[in-house]
């Protein structure tokens, strides 16, 4: 059991340290076949087969144990480290914490969007981006999106989301927008004129390679999607009679029948049920 804390509540020593071991499994080799794992599980509605990461109800506990596994790469190289989260309610400043230089390093430069500051930019020697949807070997950023502005997400936006007593509902897919706790936090919408909600917006708000399916290429990738987590465990302290939906494994003849994860049902690549990731507690607790 163990603690994870508010980025902006770590002491200067927490903050190295993580950057430490961050860097570590990025020398190892490890991090990049994490980053391959998400782009590999990053399928889309339109596409063929199961969908487990994302546009789909398992997006909650699939990314739970991708956190767990990353985070215990980390603590392979340091035991101390855990991940943190950023609340980009409460956080929003592009200046201030996490976007230091002792930590995650500033926005991207005009032009190519090039991040020059902190231990990820290319310059420092240590961040090649070897895996992605561009030729780029250097970490980008563009917080806003200058071009097309947009904002992060305000706390009145997730309170929309954590309100829905309903987890998901049918078709379990990116267009599930009348009712569902899932896709209003996921942030998936019918026609441009809504926008992106919540997780997505933030994805859209940092840009450069967040915004593709090999997003943990930027280290923040991490803080956002345990920000994320700590959603969720506040969702289910709010709705305590709610459950993961769907409970039994959609029919035969369903449009979705196979392709996305019931409650019980095994989650590749780990083989791990959503319902045995529903209790956080078992492995951590967050400091809020």
């Amino acid at each position: 059991m163990y603690t994870r804390k508010n980025q902006k509540d770590l002491d200067p020593d927490e903050r190295a340290r993580f950057v430490g071991a961050v860097l570590e499994v990025k020398r190892r080799g490890v991090y990049d076949e994490f980053v391959r794992l998400h782009g590999q599980y990053f399928v889309s509605d339109g596409e063929g087969g199961q969908r487990v990461g994302h546009m789909s109800p398992s997006f909650f506990p699939w990314h739970r144990q991708y956190l767990l596994e990353f985070e215990r790469a980390l603590q392979r190289v340091d035991p101390k480290v855990t991940l943190p989260y950023w609340d980009w309610t409460a956080d929003q400043s592009p200046s201030s914490a996490p976007w230091t230089d002792d930590f995650l390093g500033g926005d991207g430069r005009t032009g190519d969007n090039r991040v020059m500051t902190g231990p990820f930019a290319f310059e420092a020697g240590n961040w090649p981006v070897n895996v992605g949807v561009t030729e780029e070997k250097y970490l980008m950023r563009s917080f806003g999106r200058p071009a097309d502005p947009v904002a992060l997400p305000t706390p009145a936006e997730l309170e929309w989301a954590i309100g829905d007593p309903v987890y998901d509902s049918a078709p379990w897919d990116s267009t599930s927008t009348t009712a569902g706790f899932r896709n209003k936090v996921e942030g998936w919408t019918v026609g441009e004129k809504e926008g992106w909600h919540n997780h997505n917006r933030v994805h859209l708000w940092v840009g450069g390679q967040m915004t593709g399916g090999t997003s943990p290429n930027d280290p923040v990738f991490w803080l956002h999607h345990t920000f994320i987590d700590l959603i969720w465990a506040r969702w289910q302290r709010r709705h305590p009679g709610a459950v993961y939906e769907p409970r039994r494994p959609v029919p035969a003849g369903d449009p979705q029948h196979g392709r996305v994860i019931s409650l019980d049902e095994p989650m590749a690549p780990w083989q791990v049920r959503p319902s045995e990731l529903l209790d956080h507690t078992r492995f951590y607790t967050y400091a809020e």
